[in-house]
């Protein structure tokens, strides 16, 4: 487990006893390279950063369209939109672990704490779309298959491994795009873990280039 994680303000009865990284595996959830993840916020020409670190320890990751299709209530149409969401899942799963794990200040998933709040903004002119939660329940599930809750190891009565994958959340139907859907999400990691970071190279995903010197892939 995480070494920032065992020192958190979670009860012993309600930590994670599995290491995260199992679950990606069995999942076939692919984390890619450094080289491809780990860049500068200058690099991509927006001045927008993907995944931002608060000092209380709330990690914010910003929205990630996906999906071809807009959506109406066919089922055809909403299992489209919830493959996209999955997808869109993998995709801030593997952007986490990067962002958290780039600067060697010994984090990693292991050490997010608990999930505090998921949006997802589905895609639909159809005015009497009433999906938007199913759509966006391809993403839920599948955080919560990795950080537990009711997603592939929910057995039916319970997940061994806890709960710390369940979110508040809103899913929210009715915008326009050539797409299906865009969720976002924020999690949280102990504030040790996150004032570190912010001490070695700031507060911001990809980072400040500035202290690009400080990041490694060991």
């Amino acid at each position: 487990m995480g070494k920032f994680y065992e020192n958190s303000i979670v009860p012993n009865e309600l930590k994670r006893r599995f290491d995260v990284y199992d679950r990606i595996k069995e999942l076939k959830i692919d984390l890619g390279t450094y080289e491809d993840n780990v860049n500068d916020i200058t690099s991509g020409g927006l001045p927008i950063a993907t995944v931002l670190f608060h000092q209380s320890g709330l990690v914010y990751l910003s929205g990630e369209g996906g999906g071809e299709k807009q959506m109406n209530d066919d089922p055809e149409r909403v299992k489209h939109g919830q493959e996209a969401a999955e997808k869109i899942a993998d995709n801030m799963l593997r952007r986490l672990h990067w962002a958290i794990k780039c600067g060697n200040e010994g984090g990693d998933l292991n050490d997010v704490i608990y999930t505090v709040k998921a949006l997802g903004m589905v895609v639909s002119t159809d005015v009497d779309f009433d999906s938007g939660p199913a759509v966006m329940n391809g993403f839920s599930l599948r955080w919560q298959s990795i950080f537990g809750g009711l997603g592939e190891y929910f057995n039916g009565n319970e997940d061994p491994g806890g709960y710390s994958g369940v979110h508040t959340r809103s899913a929210i139907g009715g915008f326009t795009g050539r797409f299906s859907i865009e969720p976002e999400i924020i999690v949280a990691v102990p504030p040790e873990l996150s004032e570190k970071i912010i001490k070695n190279r700031g507060w911001l995903f990809p980072v400040d280039p500035r202290f690009k010197s400080k990041l490694s892939d060991s």
